[in-house]
């Protein structure tokens, strides 16, 4: 599995950054191949002042070695030789009408003193962090989540939406961090889904990335917009950066891990605003955005 799952984060960084070059019109992604002290390496490619992002990253990993006794204990497991390759990527928009993107696909393999593997699991998913809300881009992004899902397990869907509400929540704020989407970790094979079975359905969900985020960044990407939107934009960033560096498992594991710091802290947007006790205005579009954060809904 570790060879088939590698070969497909390759090629689908290639889909996504080629993709997502086009959408921008102005920006390419910088390419910078990185090893890992402790075993591993892999490929970051970032896009910066674009015409359509300022920010962003599609990031590859493949890393080794051995885990320490508090991500042991983190990840609730026994054994500390591990495996874990992944593609992540953070996609932050200038325009602020265009919501930010997060996902992430991943392998995860354990091995006994001989080398055998003893555990082994599949996690991701994606997710949508919206400044200003358009119910027709969340239900879009919804629908693309839920078709995905439901060609593999109607179960599926229900599940991983809730867990992904459950998981973006910041909970100092007691909000969420966006309107979600999937999030899914620890799938083993059991007496229902084989090894294969979650490969596949992992595999799908990252090839459903550029349908459901896309056609938003479209429709979106050249509306007009002031500065007051812009300053809300760069405030709610702030959660975004909140959320990532107290809560967020593949952040802690990464610094836990003495994993490259550049490309850990991809995920965080350039330009970012803190105001005491920012608060919107009342029965404005930035306050509809908030009261729905505080209680996530169904989208579908």
């Amino acid at each position: 599995m570790k060879p088939e799952f590698s070969a497909f984060i390759d090629n689908l960084q290639d889909e996504i950054t080629t993709a997502l070059e086009k959408a921008d019109g102005k920006a390419t992604f910088l390419h910078d191949n990185w090893k890992r002290p402790g075993g591993g390496g892999g490929q970051s490619r970032v896009i910066q002042n674009g015409g359509v992002f300022e920010k962003g990253g599609v990031n590859v990993s493949k890393v080794y070695g051995t885990l320490p006794d508090s991500m042991k204990a983190y990840l609730k497991v026994e054994h500390g030789s591990f495996f874990a390759c992944g593609l992540s990527l953070v996609i932050h928009p200038k325009n602020p009408f265009v919501p930010t993107v997060h996902a992430n696909y991943r392998y995860f393999e354990l091995y006994d003193d001989q080398g055998q593997v003893v555990d082994q699991w599949f996690g991701g998913g994606q997710d949508l962090t919206p400044y200003y809300l358009f119910d027709e881009d969340a239900s879009h992004f919804h629908q693309q989540c839920k078709a995905v899902c439901d060609r593999h397990d109607k179960a599926f869907y229900p599940s991983y939406k809730e867990q992904c509400d459950r998981y973006f929540w910041n909970a100092h704020r007691e909000e969420a961090r966006g309107v979600g989407g999937l999030f899914f970790d620890y799938c083993r094979p059991d007496n229902k889904h084989s090894l294969q079975d979650w490969y596949a359905f992992v595999t799908d969900v990252g090839q459903s990335f550029l349908k459901a985020y896309l056609p938003i960044v479209e429709k979106r990407k050249n509306t007009a917009y002031e500065q007051a939107h812009r300053q809300w934009q760069e405030i709610r960033r702030g959660r975004y950066v909140e959320f990532n560096l107290i809560h967020d498992k593949g952040t802690l594991f990464g610094l836990k891990t003495k994993g490259r710091i550049e490309s850990i802290l991809m995920s965080l947007p350039p330009v970012v605003q803190w105001h005491y006790n920012a608060m919107p205005e009342p029965d404005t579009e930035e306050a509809r955005l908030v009261s729905v954060l505080k209680t996530p809904k169904n989208w579908i």
